[in-house]
């Protein structure tokens, strides 16, 4: 009969098989109540399933990451019951849990609107309280097929019939309503209720064009209402930050239906692309990086030594000139090492380390585009080391603390550090893989720094330090990496000579700190929700005056301070200044300049900021001093 081994060690021995319900019973009442799913060896599992074996068992809550997608999943579930009883000709194809929630597809005669969101949402209350029991059944093939045939559920015959012939088939239900799904799920609809239907959207079935077009309800859940609320004004903070709307406020950049995916970048926009450029640019100098260009197109000759045509092809363009075949790049390290491999290198040489604003172009869906945030054209701030191996542990410390100080100059102090493992589609052997791990965690274990692992996120060449920083209002975005090659060097025939003068293949090291330059000016564009500080800030002050007879002096304030390189406009527009004071004050601009009599005849200007603050009037050589100060200490950090 089992021994239950729990994750603190300690066992239980049962003289008969047991469900995992009944385990969490014999624990304690709190934990039986509390608990939604549980796993068995590690596989998350229904509170249903018997045990009769010995096994290492754990208890999924709420607390839980895998508590949170149980909730989630079933309340997707729930919704297609609600759905299925007010419109019964809907069909029911797939309900996955996303990052922020889940969503459902059904197919139906017309879009879902507000008015069935809120008649939806209000039938899932009702069958929640109900605390309808879910009920996981294993099925044969023919049987599951003939069942959903014969409702009508023609998108489910067709998910069974392309599902592998030896995979388990199970149901689940719950009250009057079946569905077809692995699960696992909460034990009764008393455990969901925290819930809230977002948005309507349409998608086609299986992403295909030529196929129906389905109507997704996107919704979220969460264990307690707390987190709920939380979320909620998260999403609405989230909307007032959003970039896209910012950008246009502030004239930064556009998008247009001829360049899907790619952005026109305004003056005050490429202003402060410029700013963030040649900031890394003098951190990378001052690293040891030399700065290389390389060419945007290279023959598919390389792209297939590299490993990028057998794992990356359907995410690069392609164009042909002369009968031969290019590609435009994806990523700029091949090209980098063919600007290694021109040339003898000896050990002493080493590390050697190339820096580049590379361009590149990936052929993302049309789908997943988001702003400045998911493009199909986009520049990184890309680097290689070439190293031997000793020397991956000292690089990765080196780089680590440079990217918390680079984060840390531009706002960003909440970073966790996560190590992304060996994909499912990967070059080299698991023997090379098992030492580009240990070498990352060694690295980082050596420089005190904690981490967690993400297993299958690798690239496909090898495994990597993610850098995921948090945000003003708590959102995670994933930034900086590097990561450990052993095998793209020797594909493309890098070597360096030992001190043995014998060849030898270099260790690639992939860094980046900010990656894509357009998805950090989106971030940062929503972290500060458009409030850029003063060194960042496209036009850092405008100057206007009270009357026409000002305007030669805001000319002279204006060149005084662009001849000392602040980001300075002048307003000699028709208005009046209170007009121009509040529609600057809008466009976030930091310093508002206000010239009127009193400050013409004493070289002065009168000085006010974008949060309503009245600094009163000072010289223009204070005005001078402060900028100074202020942005120095900005932007050092």
């Amino acid at each position: 009969m089992p021994t239950i081994t729990l994750p603190d060690s300690s066992q239980r021995h049962f003289d008969h098989p047991v469900t995992l319900a009944e385990i969490a019973a014999d624990i304690g009442a709190g934990l039986a109540k509390a608990a939604l799913a549980g796993k068995i060896d590690g596989k998350l599992v229904d509170l249903s399933r018997v045990v009769d074996t010995d096994a290492h068992i754990a208890l999924v809550t709420a607390k839980d990451p895998e508590g949170l997608e149980v909730i989630r999943h079933s309340t997707a579930h729930l919704m297609a019951q609600a759905v299925k009883q007010l419109y019964p000709q809907a069909q029911v194809t797939i309900g996955p849990v996303i990052d922020s929630g889940f969503y459902y597809d059904f197919h139906f005669d017309r879009p879902f609107n507000d008015e069935d969101l809120a008649a939806i949402e209000t039938r899932m209350h009702a069958l929640a309280a109900q605390g309808d029991v879910l009920v996981r059944k294993v099925v044969d093939r023919a049987d599951a097929i003939r069942y959903f045939h014969d409702l009508g559920e023609a998108f489910k015959v067709e998910i069974i019939e392309s599902i592998p012939g030896n995979e388990e088939l199970t149901l689940y239900t719950q009250g009057d309503f079946t569905d077809f799904c692995r699960g696992p799920h909460v034990p009764n609809t008393h455990k969901l209720g925290v819930f809230k239907l977002m948005k309507v959207a349409g998608a086609y079935w299986r992403g295909d064009s030529k196929n129906p077009m389905l109507t997704r309800i996107y919704g979220t859940a969460f264990a307690t209402d707390k987190e709920l609320k939380a979320h909620l004004t998260q999403l609405a903070e989230a909307e007032k930050r959003d970039h896209r709307r910012i950008g246009k406020q502030q004239n930064l950049f556009h998008f247009q239906e001829e360049a899907p995916g790619l952005v026109f970048w305004h003056p005050k926009g490429w202003a402060l692309w410029q700013v963030i450029e040649q900031h890394m640019r003098g951190v990378y100098r001052q690293s040891g990086y030399a700065e290389i260009r390389c060419p945007q197109i290279l023959d598919v000759s390389l792209w297939k030594k590299s490993g990028h045509w057998d794992n990356y092809q359907e995410n690069m363009f392609f164009t042909e000139s002369e009968k031969r075949t290019f590609a435009v790049k994806p990523m700029n390290c091949p090209g980098h090492i063919q600007v290694f491999n021109h040339g003898l290198h000896s050990y002493r040489d080493l590390p050697i380390r190339y820096g580049e604003f590379g361009s590149c172009h990936r052929n993302e869906p049309s789908g997943a585009l988001h702003g400045i945030l998911r493009v199909r054209g986009f520049t990184q701030d890309d680097g290689h080391i070439f190293c031997m191996e000793r020397q991956i542990e000292p690089e990765v410390r080196a780089f680590h603390e440079q990217a918390l100080a680079v984060y840390a100059t531009f706002g960003f102090t909440d970073i966790q550090v996560k190590i992304a493992l060996r994909p499912e589609k990967r070059l080299g052997t698991d023997d090379v893989w098992d030492e580009a791990e240990a070498a990352l965690r060694g690295a980082l274990a050596a420089a005190g720094v904690s981490w967690t692992e993400l297993p299958g996120e690798g690239a496909f060449y090898g495994p990597k330090i993610e850098y995921h920083l948090k945000d003003a209002i708590g959102r995670t975005w994933q930034l900086g990496t590097i990561q450990v090659d052993f095998m793209m060097p020797e594909r493309l025939g890098a070597t360096y000579v030992d001190e043995h003068s014998e060849r030898r293949h270099p260790v690639m090291l992939h860094r980046a700190i900010v990656g894509s330059m357009e998805r950090f000016i989106g971030i940062l564009i929503e972290h500060h929700a458009g409030y850029l500080p003063l060194w960042l800030a496209p036009v850092q002050a405008v100057v206007m005056g009270i009357t026409d007879k000002h305007a030669d002096y805001v000319k002279d304030v204006t060149r005084r301070l662009k001849a000392v390189g602040f980001r300075v406009e002048e307003d000699l527009r028709n208005e009046k200044v209170g007009f121009k004071i509040r529609e600057h004050t809008l466009e976030r601009v930091p310093y508002l300049l206000v010239a009127g009599d009193r400050e013409m005849e004493t070289d002065a200007i009168a000085l006010r900021t974008r949060d309503g603050q009245d600094l009163g009037v000072i010289s223009i050589d204070a005005l001078l001093a402060r900028l100074t100060e202020e942005t120095r200490s900005q932007s050092q950090g």
